[in-house]
């Protein structure tokens, strides 16, 4: 049996929640799909930095904002994978686990996930050392060492995490100079167990039953070396979550669909919000306006057709 709505959001991270909340403020009848926990990528973050101004702090305050929101505006929450995504003619079938449901538009909001390094031992390691939050994971490493892979806002703030509650933080960087903000290095200079690895990849992990050291290549001498450890945290970028839409959907060649300026693809009815498109800034900001713009123009294209 198929359920449909005037317009189904794919994702409920910042992006999609927003969607929903304005497309549903809007009058229009709306479903928000997520296959994980709402609120994406940002539940993970203790302390917003920046913030909203006006919201809460912490990355489970502004999800459970977002999705109060969204709620309260008449969106309909729901739990589930998609599988697929295509035009029917009079709008769009999409496939949640097995199940049809259909809408007059769509929003891709499904945002990115984490890098993977995809060295020898990461996979394995998962759970038992390997981690990819600081905030929910690190209190499992207080007092030992661990080893925090990239250089930007995103891996220096993670490593600053780490650093009030581990031994010794090392901070592997393949470049010689980090990319993220200013006022996250001045605050990581200022911390004495940090310890910064220049030119530095990791090509594995090894342990027993849990991570006890990483080999790490120095890509200026050409040396490997061992690095005792109990955990890796790597942060080298975003990969967006668009695996389940086929080829009629023009992407880039790192997976991040193809917008116009109202956030449409080139597909008519079907729109884009957040980091799975191309273009979107790397702020959660960035992420709430995209939200917004590509619901105004869901619903202009859902009114006149």
């Amino acid at each position: 049996m198929e359920r449909g709505w005037d317009v189904i959001v794919i994702g409920a991270g910042a992006a999609g929640l927003t969607s929903a909340k304005e497309t549903a403020a809007a009058g229009l009848r709306t479903a928000c799909i997520e296959s994980l926990m709402f609120g994406g990528l940002i539940v993970n973050v203790n302390e917003l930095n920046p913030s909203l101004d006006g919201a809460g702090a912490s990355g489970v305050d502004l999800a459970s904002e977002l999705m109060t929101a969204a709620t309260d505006a008449g969106a309909e929450s729901l739990s589930g994978t998609v599988e697929l995504v295509e035009s029917n003619g009079d709008g769009f079938a999409v496939r949640v686990d097995g199940e049809a449901y259909t809408a007059r538009a769509v929003i891709l909001a499904s945002g990115a996930r984490l890098k993977r390094l995809g060295i020898p031992g990461e996979e394995e390691y998962e759970g038992r050392g390997v981690s990819q939050c600081a905030d929910c994971d690190g209190p499992l490493f207080a007092g030992k060492d661990v080893i925090v892979v990239g250089g930007g806002d995103s891996a220096l703030q993670e490593a600053l995490t780490l650093a009030g509650l581990c031994n010794t933080v090392y901070i592997a960087h393949r470049d010689e100079a980090f990319t993220a903000a200013a006022e996250f290095v001045e605050e990581l200079e200022r911390c004495s167990n940090v310890r910064i690895l220049w030119n530095t990849v990791i090509e594995r992990l090894e342990g027993e039953e849990h991570v006890e050291k990483a080999i790490v290549w120095d890509t200026k001498s050409d040396t490997s070396r061992e690095l005792p450890c109990s955990a890796m945290f790597a942060y080298i970028g975003l990969e967006p979550n668009s695996d389940y839409l086929d080829d009629d959907v023009p992407r880039d060649e790192h997976g991040r669909v193809v917008t116009d300026g109202s956030l449409q693809t080139q597909i008519p009815g079907l729109f884009a919000a957040g980091a799975v498109r191309v273009g979107c800034g790397g702020l959660l900001s960035d992420a709430i306006d995209d939200g917004r713009a590509a619901a105004a123009a869901a619903i202009r294209f859902a009114q006149s057709n």
